[in-house]
C-alpha cells in the first residue's frame, strides 16, 4: 500500500501542472477549448509514438482492432473520463482563480468513495473518515488562499460557483468514474482469466481420478481434494462476490455496470495501452464540442503550453495514476490510491510560490497541509 500511495503522490505532483499552465493560459486569453482538447490531441500521439518505439506498429494494430470491437465503450469511457473532466476544469479555469479550481476539484477524494459504492465495492467505513479528512485539510488551504485574494481583489460568490465550482465539481465525479470503468473492464478480464484457469484445474483432477480409480495401484488419487480450487476460490477478491449480490437485487445503475464489457486481452495490462484506448475514444467528443463551441485559433504560446500540460499530466500523471489503481487489489486500495489526488493542491501551492510569485499560506493554510498529510499517512498505514 506505501507503494501505490507513493505512486500516487508522484502522479499528483506531475497533475498539479495543469491548474498553473490553465491559469497561466487563461490570464493570457487562450480559449478553453483549445486547453483542454490540444491536451488530449498531443497525449494522444505522444503515447502513440512511446507505444511504437516500445513494440512496433504491430502494437498500434492490436489496439486499434480492441478498441474498434468495443468503440461504444472506450467513446463512453474516454468522453466521460477525459473529456467532460477536463472540459470542466478548463472552463472553471477560464471564468475563476486557480484555487477556487483546485479546491473544488479535491471532492474528487470523497466522490471516488461514491463512485466505488456506486459499483458496488465495499471497504472499510474508517477509510470514509480519512478520505474527509483529507477533503477538510483541502478546504482549509484553499480557503485560506481565497480569504487573501479576496482582500486584493473583488470576488463575485454567486460567478464562482455557477462557472468555477459547479464545471470544477462535475469533472470531480467524471474522472473516478472514468477510471473506475476502465478498472472494471481489467477486472472482469482477470475475472474469467482466473475462473477459466480454475475450470482447466478442475478438469485435470477430475481426469486424474478417473485414471485413478482405475489404477488400483494408486488409489488415494480419486479421494485427494481439489485444495488448489479451494484456495483460487479464497483468493478472488471481494468485488466478485459484491457483483453477485448485486445480481440479487438488480437496479438501473447495475444493470448498466453489468454490461460493461469484459475484454478478454493482456494489452489492458499495460497503462499507456489503457490511457491510449481512453484518449482515442475522447476525441470524437472534442470534435462535436469543437463544432458546438467554434473558438477562436490558439497562437502560440497556448499550442506550447498545452503541450506541456499534455507530458506532464497528461502522459506522466495520468499513465502514474492509471497503473497504481490498476495494482490495488482491494476497494480500500483503491480508495487510497484515489485519495492521493489531494496531493494536487499542496504541489500547486508550490508551484504557485516558485513560479506565479504567490505568498506563503497562512496558518489555516498550514493546518490544512497537515490535515493532508495525516489522512495520506493513515490510508497508508491501514490500507
Amino acid at each position: 500500500m506505501v507503494k501505490l500511495i507513493l505512486l500516487g503522490l508522484l502522479a499528483g505532483a506531475f497533475f498539479s501542472s495543469t491548474f498553473i499552465l490553465n491559469e497561466l493560459m487563461s490570464d493570457a486569453g487562450g480559449h478553453w477549448f483549445w486547453s483542454a482538447s490540444l491536451r488530449y490531441v498531443f497525449m494522444w500521439l505522444i503515447i502513440t509514438s512511446i507505444i511504437v518505439l516500445q513494440f512496433g506498429f504491430g502494437r498500434i494494430k492490436a489496439l486499434g482492432v480492441l478498441f474498434i470491437e468495443h468503440w461504444g465503450f472506450w467513446c463512453i469511457t474516454g468522453s466521460i473520463g477525459f473529456g467532460v473532466f477536463y472540459t470542466g476544469i478548463c472552463y472553471a479555469a477560464d471564468h475563476v482563480a486557480g484555487w477556487v479550481v483546485a479546491a473544488t476539484f479535491m471532492f474528487t477524494v470523497v466522490a471516488s468513495l461514491l463512485v466505488l459504492l456506486a459499483f458496488g465495492q465495499r471497504f472499510d467505513k474508517k477509510f470514509i473518515i480519512y478520505a474527509l479528512l483529507v477533503f477538510i485539510g483541502v478546504v482549509l488551504v484553499n480557503v485560506s488562499e481565497g480569504l487573501r485574494a479576496s482582500t486584493v481583489s473583488d470576488i463575485n460568490m454567486a460567478e464562482m460557483l455557477l462557472l468555477g465550482a459547479l464545471p470544477a465539481l462535475l469533472a470531480a465525479f467524471c474522472y473516478p468514474i472514468g477510471n473506475q470503468l476502465v478498472w472494471q473492464v481489467s477486472f472482469n478480464s482477470k475475472s474469467i482469466h482466473t475462473k477459466s484457469i480454475n475450470a482447466k484445474n478442475s478438469n485435470v483432477k477430475k481426469d486424474e481420478a478417473k485414471q485413478g480409480s482405475a489404477d488400483d495401484t494408486v488409489p488415494t488419487l480419486a479421494a485427494r481434494p481439489a485444495f488448489d480450487d479451494v484456495i483460487s476460490g479464497a483468493d478472488m477478491i471481494t468485488e466478485d462476490v459484491c457483483a453477485h449480490s448485486l445480481a440479487a437485487h438488480p437496479t438501473t445503475l447495475q444493470g448498466l455496470i453489468a454490461r460493461i464489457p469484459t475484454i478478454e486481452t493482456t494489452l489492458l495490462q499495460n497503462a499507456f495501452n489503457k490511457v491510449w484506448l481512453m484518449t482515442l475514444g475522447s476525441l470524437p467528443f472534442w470534435l462535436a464540442l469543437g463544432i458546438i463551441v467554434r473558438p477562436k485559433l490558439p497562437d502560440t504560446s497556448q499550442l506550447f503550453n498545452t503541450l506541456l500540460v499534455a507530458l506532464l499530466a497528461g502522459v506522466a500523471a495520468t499513465t502514474i495514476f492509471l497503473y497504481a489503481r490498476d495494482q490495488a487489489v482491494t476497494s480500500s486500495e483503491v480508495a487510497g490510491v484515489d485519495s492521493t489526488q489531494a496531493s494536487e493542491v499542496i504541489f500547486a501551492l508550490i508551484g504557485g510560490i516558485l513560479l506565479l510569485g504567490n505568498a506563503l499560506p497562512s496558518v489555516m493554510g498550514l493546518v490544512g497541509i497537515g490535515l493532508i498529510v495525516v489522512g495520506l499517512i493513515l490510508f497508508a498505514k491501514d490500507g
